[in-house]
């Protein structure tokens, strides 16, 4: 059993960041969150990649707060504050087995990371029989995500950036590449190559996301790099297309939408490198229409 410290013994280090907070009595992470998993949207997503979201949709857990302060994030009426409910382990059991019995595909847990010593103590007193699926940013450290060996079935991280000229200017995290790349690593050492069930949907494996930002295909072509040359034997690439400028205006080379041909020329790029097995988007998908409504839950 994995047990989750808290109080005075408790500093966190669950993310790169470190920031050794003990996340009790009103202090909270760099992250923003308190040592509570806290929960801030449920729903059934019938919009993730289709081995995830198959015929009756992903169930999907949105925590609050994040470890990452992307200035495009699509989320910040959640991603920056300890916003919904609080729930024990036990209870964060019961909500698992209720999303099972929902029908769901699998169990989709979407920027997890600054609960994820919680998280795995409540999936050692319920673990379902569907996928669990840990959705990341790809900010993480390998020690974390040992903890959570045997746990998660499917990993889905981003791998936004290689160069930290990048990372610093959209995201605050000079080093994230340097994390990214081992944590990816180790996803794959945990859960091997994709297998899916008879109805197609992925039952262990990986896939890496990557979003391609307006005016940095540079960036774009350095992760397809590297993904083709260390993981795409071993992975799926998810090539997403679906940017949307929110609260921008201070990036004007990011401050609008991303353009059919940029999307194009880094499928094309894609392609010329052989990665095969993964998804490309269409770009009708995109919009603030498609931001979730955080004030409403669905199961």
């Amino acid at each position: 059993m994995i047990k989750a410290t808290s109080g005075k013994d408790f500093e966190c280090n669950l993310c790169p960041n470190a920031c050794k907070s003990p996340r009790t009595n009103g202090r909270t992470g760099l992250c923003g969150a308190p040592h509570e998993i806290t929960v801030a949207y449920f729903h059934l997503h019938k919009w993730e990649e289709p081995p995830l979201s198959g015929t009756r949709g992903s169930g999907t857990v949105f925590f609050s707060c994040c470890t990452m302060r992307c200035v495009f994030c699509q989320n910040k009426d959640i991603s920056r504050s300890p916003v919904g409910k609080a729930y024990t382990t036990k209870e964060f059991s019961e909500l698992i087995k209720s999303i099972e019995a929902s029908g769901a595909h699998n169990v989709n847990l979407v920027s997890p990371t600054p609960f994820a010593d919680l998280i795995a103590e409540a999936l050692e007193i319920y673990k379902p029989k569907i996928p669990v699926v840990y959705n990341t940013s790809g900010y993480e450290t390998v020690d974390t995500l040992k903890m959570l060996d045997g746990l998660v079935d499917v990993y889905l991280p981003d791998l936004k950036y290689v160069k930290e000229e990048y990372s610093q200017k959209y995201s605050g995290t000079k080093n994230y590449f340097k994390f990214a790349f081992p944590a990816i690593s180790e996803m794959i050492r945990q859960v091997g190559k994709p297998v899916y069930a008879a109805d197609g949907i992925m039952q262990k494996g990986v896939i890496v996301r990557h979003l391609v930002l307006p005016n940095n295909l540079q960036n774009t072509f350095d992760v397809l790099d590297c993904f083709s040359k260390h993981f795409k034997n071993d992975a799926l690439l998810s090539l997403m297309g679906q940017y949307t400028p929110v609260d921008t205006e201070n990036y004007p080379e990011i401050n609008r939408p991303l353009k059919p041909l940029e999307y194009k020329r880094a499928a094309l790029y894609m392609e010329k490198l052989g990665i095969t097995d993964g998804f490309t988007q269409d770009l009708g998908s995109v919009g603030e229409s498609f931001i979730p409504d955080f004030s409403k839950n669905s199961y």
